[in-house]
């Protein structure tokens, strides 16, 4: 069974026991969190698509850890001109393993 969920602006196609790393959530290792916003819940060939969620349908994932991505560099440089400017940023992520799908 899958579930396709909405958090942080993006949207992920889940299954049950998947590791997956998202936008940080506010919630420490080993506590529980649940999705709401499920936009597609299937089995194979019985598919139910929510407009646009599914009411009743419940993603529920326990946080494994938090973390933070590789360093992106951000480097800007007006030619001729004798102007730069660089940059770094590490975005927080936080990853939690699917533990249950109910639709």
């Amino acid at each position: 069974m899958f579930a396709v969920i909405k958090t942080g602006g993006k949207q992920y196609r889940v299954a049950a026991q998947q590791v997956i790393t998202i936008e940080k959530l506010e919630a420490e290792a080993g506590q529980t969190v649940s999705f709401d916003e499920v936009l597609m819940v299937g089995e194979g060939a019985d598919v139910k698509v929510g407009a646009p969620t599914l009411a009743g349908a419940v993603v529920s994932a326990e946080v494994v850890e938090q973390t933070r991505a590789k360093k992106v560099i951000i480097f800007k440089k007006r030619r001729r001109k004798n102007s730069r400017r660089k940059e770094g940023h590490r975005q927080d992520l936080t990853k939690v393993r699917i533990t249950e799908i109910r639709a």
